[in-house]
């Protein structure tokens, strides 16, 4: 069975560990780059918002098809809070359905370790042609943002986005997803704690330090804490 909340269905449990916000938020750093993620052995939880047609198609089937675009670049998002930022806790036009799309923690590793800035990135590239070279050889973005408070407040602290195309969107979308939840109830009753005069009953996904273990791959992104 589901509830209907606003026209939606969704699903009455969710496959999420969550803990009090300001439990958690006390072990988190205060600065630089760092991927907060919900993850065990095995897996990694990513997030990513859609309009409903997208959003309900995953729910149901398990992988992304229907009018999701595999020839458009896709963003996931290891951390909950800047995905709520990004999508208004589930308030902004198509990105009512807050998807939690659990995927095989060594294809998380291999997204990272293929991943290249955006931008260029005097520090990490020898000269700007060098960096294209990469951008034109990866179908990984990375980009590091400022993360922000359940307030919508900026933080000091950066958070981590992906952007997924060719080859690597294709194995994302079918082959390395081992489930996916729609979140967008949770979300909402949460978004009614998101001012910081209710920080007290503010829950939110358990989330902690990502260790990337491959020296390489944490030099590349630039990672402040791993």
């Amino acid at each position: 069975m589901a509830d209907v909340l606003a026209g939606y269905h969704v699903p009455n449990r969710m496959n999420l560990k969550t803990e009090p916000y300001l439990t958690q938020s006390k072990a988190w750093p205060d600065a630089g780059r760092v991927i907060l993620a919900n993850f065990d052995n095995e897996t990694v939880i990513v997030y990513q918002a859609f309009a409903p047609t997208i959003g309900h198609f995953a729910a149901k089937h398990g992988y992304f098809g229907g009018d999701f675009k595999l020839t458009r670049m896709s963003w996931i998002k290891p951390n909950f809070l800047w995905m709520m930022y990004r999508c208004g806790w589930a308030s902004k036009q198509d990105q009512e359905v807050v998807l939690a799309v659990r995927i095989q923690r060594s294809a998380f590793d291999l997204i990272l370790a293929q991943a290249i800035h955006s931008t260029f990135t005097p520090e990490r590239y020898e000269s700007q042609q060098a960096w294209k070279q990469q951008v034109a050889k990866s179908n990984v973005r990375l980009q590091w943002d400022p993360d922000h408070a359940p307030n919508g407040d900026k933080m000091e602290r950066r958070a981590i986005q992906l952007g997924l195309r060719g080859d690597i969107l294709r194995n994302y979308a079918r082959e390395w997803i081992v489930d996916i939840t729609d979140v967008s109830h949770f979300v909402r009753q949460q978004r009614e704690n998101k001012a910081g005069s209710r920080y007290r009953q503010l829950i939110t996904p358990r989330e902690r330090v990502y260790p990337v273990t491959c020296t390489e791959t944490a030099q590349n992104l630039g990672i402040d804490h791993v």
